[in-house]
């Protein structure tokens, strides 16, 4: 009980890392990785969503675009960006620019961090779920190369719109789930304060879901986080770029049908490697008890 207890806190202590203003923003990680970034703006329907950015840019003389998820340190700037709550206006001007971005056969990276998609009313009345889904299609069949980063929270159909990639990466310090730890835990437990618990049930942490297949791989934040992020996007780009876009495609739809079966032998796997731990530890308190009368 006390390893899981140090568990839950452990996973809980990264969300509340994840969350923290401290961390760097998309516009941060442009400034620090790309060159002659140029930002294009609407969804040529409705509006422009402020929360997500998105253009053109140059990465070690490679073109390619850039969409990522704001959030904002300031209060004026969370309020400005939505709190990183991406509208359906934002999904469509992410579409927009990967439609270009295979047009032009240039790379596709996204940065993720929110805390979902905006849930209001205007939002669902706009097609949120529609534009969600429209950008899921369409990264599943994408023929130009794909890298996903989350770098601080990647939570529900608002990060997952912007993850069906050849490359799935995460921060050390990052986390992806279906929805909050608050939100979870309400639902389940009608107890919000469960939230910490709930962090290690759902397995949110990079290291959890690398284990389960469901990402690629986990980026240590030690040391310079921008060299690391440089690294990984340099070796990915190589290994993606020589591949047919056909052929990209087809591997790409092949991963995702194939999560499934990695991540449910990985869970299956820990459950029962649990369930041996607790058993065990039951049968020694039995013992003890034991001896003890």
């Amino acid at each position: 009980m006390e390893n899981r207890t140090r568990e839950s806190v452990a996973a809980y202590e990264k969300v509340l890392i994840a969350r923290s203003k401290e961390r760097p923003s998309v516009r941060d990680y442009i400034q620090h990785l790309f060159e002659g970034f140029i930002e294009l703006h609407g969804d040529r329907l409705y509006k422009d969503d402020p929360s997500l950015t998105g253009g053109i840019a140059m990465f070690h003389g490679i073109p390619v675009t850039v969409i990522g998820q704001k959030k904002g340190k300031t209060t004026e700037e969370q309020i400005q960006y939505n709190f990183g709550m991406t509208s359906p206006e934002g999904f469509r001007k992410a579409k927009r620019l990967m439609l270009q971005a295979e047009k032009f056969h240039r790379p596709v990276i996204t940065f993720i961090d929110t805390p979902g998609a905006y849930p209001g009313m205007e939002a669902e009345s706009n097609g949120q779920s529609n534009a969600i889904a429209e950008c899921l299609a369409f990264m599943s069949a994408m023929r130009t190369p794909s890298i996903a980063i989350i770098t601080g929270e990647g939570n529900s159909g608002g990060a997952l719109a912007l993850a069906v990639a050849d490359r799935i990466c995460m921060l050390e310090n990052a986390v992806y789930s279906i929805l909050s730890p608050e939100g979870f835990a309400s639902i389940l437990w009608k107890d919000a304060k469960r939230a910490p618990e709930a962090s290690e049930l759902m397995k949110i942490t990079a290291e959890d879901l690398k284990e389960y297949g469901l990402i690629d791989e986990v980026i240590s934040e030690e040391g310079d986080v921008y060299d690391s992020i440089d690294m990984m996007l340099t070796k990915a780009l190589e290994e993606l770029m020589r591949i047919n876009p056909a052929r990209l495609a087809t591997m790409r739809y092949q991963k995702i049908r194939s999560l499934d079966k990695a991540a449910g032998a990985a869970y299956r796997k820990g459950a029962a490697d649990e369930r041996n731990s607790y058993q065990s530890q039951q049968q020694g308190a039995a013992g003890q008890k034991g001896q003890q009368l």
